[in-house]
């Protein structure tokens, strides 16, 4: 949906938003004091239990296979097994949450897997009002041994832990395992419910220009080649023209971009192939090329060509004396952003070279607590009522941050807080909750068909619209467009702080142009943009989806808008009259000037006439005149500067007022898969369109030449 600034319409000012879908101020306590990097959200206190390894551990059934089990209360959490040592090491945090505890004792028992009666080894017990309390930058708290008695209160070995009282600032709370998920779901969830900083891979565009190719030679040697150069790196491929010539050898001059991830794990494939008949083509050579050949360069100057051998596939037609090579230039393209969002929603502008990284110091830092979400939407049933295990994820620039999953609550609480460098304050943070779709009803990981994570709403966060010191706490309504229409999917508070470390950095900003100097010096098509931007999204999505635990594909779709592109009716209206609000200042501006001509006002008539008076005869007054309108206009409209950040606007976006079927084509998939009927329906229906559009842009046509050639 469409986020926008403007409130006025293309006839006047549009009535308020809906309440429902309108931001709502909140006041939460913040937790402030020592918890100095979290006091933008409420203080959550942990006990953490760091169960390390133990030694000489003795069993009479001989050897075991033996893991550690904390007990507090009714809660149950266990480290995974070590098969047959008497040392194992474990290594794992358990947290509990404060306020939910209800035991005095904590009780690590250490057992060897298994079903017997006798698998119990030993256990230490701790009192909690002994357990220190630690809050960073405190040093962390160093392990002890502790020993561990049987059943007999004999010493059965030796158990390495720590236990504290800590807070979500604590550097093992992304990574312990939480006892209220731990009694909800399986032990193989653990990857799929954690919380993750992701940092995103660089990105590169690679520039291969294709010039020619020399001593190319056929099996049959009396044929004239129609040839052309397949590029290919992983899954992206392109191809030149078909060059037809009779001599060894053909031209092209073409380039071919494409996207590129740090570390470089692929190669560049170039294949010359000859296009045999209609539906067959061979391969004539091929030769692969790794990156480390590649130029970097972050400006215009040309790159130098370079041959490289071809050789012939397994299994071709041998040819004698075959030394067919090609000439290209390669580069990895620095001077560039690779754009993975749409422009009017960027995150980071840097180039992807960092020795061009000095034009563009930090000049502020943006904070973020995410606090709770209520009001959720229920997304599947669990013991017959309804639940949501809901997650968050923030992005800006290269840091991604994900929060843990709260398992089986609609009204989650996270109460977690991160931070980015800011270059350029005119970029968008951007905070998407989506419901955990790999747990199932019975809280075990999902098999079979893989199932997708369903949003439940985003919201985008301008930071040229915030003031710099001052803490934004708000609830955001979570709202999800479908086919069936609008829906509210429940509220996000969140807590925002832009601190700004340099104004002069950030005033000079207004002076830059907001992408890097070669997407103005050497810029690149529309087409080009947005295929290589569905390359970067899919790039990106490959990438993290391999760490651990992964951010799953379509998180990484819709946080890009990697859909954006496709055809939208309610999209198409509201850029519409979106363009005409936009332009009301300069209707209004015709009518005025209209309206002095034929004297419709005689007072304002005479001012003009004489003001225009005073300028004909003191013309040096007009730039001050100018620039005094504008310094006072911005004053005024400073008082009515808003106070909080915008967010999307459900009419000026046409998401209440959409027909039905417009919804549905917006979400159709790509081939369609509606019936013939409704495919002719909605073709005609854009015929119709097409044809306004192209009897309205023939009568502005037409105006312009008539005004081109006024008296010529």
């Amino acid at each position: 949906m469409a986020s926008v600034l403007p409130r006025f319409g293309p006839f006047g000012p549009l009535p308020p938003p809906h309440d429902e879908f309108g931001i709502k101020e909140t006041r939460p306590r913040l937790a402030g004091g020592r918890a100095g990097g979290y006091d933008l959200v409420e203080r959550m206190e942990y006990l953490y239990v760091r169960v390390v390894k133990a030694r000489d551990l003795r069993w009479r059934g001989g050897a075991i296979d033996p893991f550690a089990e904390v007990k507090l209360g009714g809660y149950s959490c266990a480290t995974r097994h070590i098969e047959k040592t008497a040392s194992p090491e474990w290594n794992d945090v358990f947290a509990f949450s404060r306020e939910r505890i209800q035991a005095s004792f904590l009780d690590v028992v250490v057992r060897g897997k298994g079903f017997a009666k006798d698998d119990y080894v030993g256990r230490c017990r701790f009192d909690l009002g002994d357990a220190p309390g630690r809050v960073p930058p405190d040093s962390a708290l160093a392990p002890q041994w502790y020993h561990v008695f049987d059943a007999k209160g004999e010493r059965a070995g030796e158990v390495m832990l720590a236990v504290w009282f800590g807070t979500q600032a604590d550097e093992c709370f992304p990574l312990a395992v939480h006892a209220d998920a731990a009694l909800a779901v399986d032990a193989k969830l653990a990857a799929h419910i954690r919380c993750k900083q992701y940092t995103v891979p660089r990105l590169w565009y690679v520039r291969v220009n294709v010039i020619e190719a020399r001593d190319v030679a056929f099996a049959d040697k009396a044929r004239v080649g129609e040839v052309f150069v397949r590029t290919r790196i992983a899954g992206q491929v392109h191809r030149t023209k078909t060059c037809v010539s009779r001599l060894p050898s053909y031209g092209w001059n073409e380039d071919h971009l494409f996207v590129a991830a740090e570390p470089f794990e692929d190669h560049l494939i170039l294949s010359v192939e000859d296009r045999v008949k209609v539906d067959k083509e061979e391969v004539i050579g091929h030769v692969h090329i790794p990156f480390k050949e590649f130029e970097r360069r972050w400006d215009a100057r040309p790159i130098r060509p370079r041959w490289f051998n071809l050789v012939r596939p397994e299994g071709a037609a041998k040819i004698e004396k075959f030394s067919a090579k090609i000439s290209v230039r390669l580069c990895l393209e620095g001077g560039y952003r690779v754009l993975s969002e749409p422009v009017h929603y960027l995150s980071d502008v840097r180039p992807a070279a960092r020795e061009l990284w000095h034009n563009r110091p930090p000049i502020g830092l943006i904070e973020l607590g995410i606090h709770n979400a209520f009001g959720l939407s229920a997304m599947r049933t669990r013991d017959g009522r309804g639940s949501c295990d809901a997650y968050c994820v923030a992005k800006y620039g290269v840091k991604w941050f994900r929060t843990q999953t709260v398992i089986d609550s609609l009204a989650p609480r996270f109460h977690q807080q991160c931070y980015w460098d800011v270059h350029d304050h005119c970029t968008v943070l951007t905070v998407a909750v989506f419901h955990n779709c790999q747990i199932g009803d019975k809280g075990g990981l999902v098999t079979g068909d893989p199932v997708k994570d369903v949003l439940l709403g985003k919201v985008r966060i301008r930071l040229s619209t915030l003031e710099t010191g001052r803490i934004y706490t708000h609830a955001y309504p979570l709202i999800s467009l479908h086919g069936g229409g609008i829906k509210k999917m429940g509220e996000l508070q969140l807590a925002v702080r832009f601190s700004s470390t340099s104004t002069l950095g950030l005033l000079q900003t207004y002076a830059q142009p907001h992408l890097p100097p070669m997407h103005y010096h050497r810029p690149l098509s529309i087409v080009h943009q947005e295929t290589l931007r569905r390359e970067a999204v899919a790039l990106i999505a490959h990438r993290l989806g391999r760490m651990d635990p992964p951010l799953r594909r379509e998180c990484v779709e819709h946080l890009c808008e990697a859909h954006s592109h496709r055809w939208s009716m309610r999209r198409s209206k509201a850029h519409f009259f979106r363009l005409m609000a936009a332009l009301a200042p300069v209707f209004a501006a015709l009518r005025w000037f209209v309206d002095v001509c034929h004297w419709k006002n005689p007072a304002t008539t005479v001012a003009v006439h004489i003001i225009y008076a005073i300028l004909v005869c003191c013309p040096n007054l007009i730039l001050p005149t100018f620039f005094v309108y504008k310094f006072l206009l911005g004053l005024w409209n400073y008082r009515c500067r808003p106070r909080h950040p915008w967010h999307v606007d459900t009419k000026v976006s046409h998401a209440e007022l959409a027909h039905p079927d417009e919804l549905d084509e917006e979400f159709d998939e790509f081939p369609t898969a509606r019936p013939h009927e409704v495919v002719r329906m909605r073709y005609d229906r854009l015929r119709s369109l097409g044809a306004r559009i192209q009897e309205m842009v023939g009568d502005v046509a037409a105006h312009a030449e008539r005004a081109r050639r006024w008296r010529c």
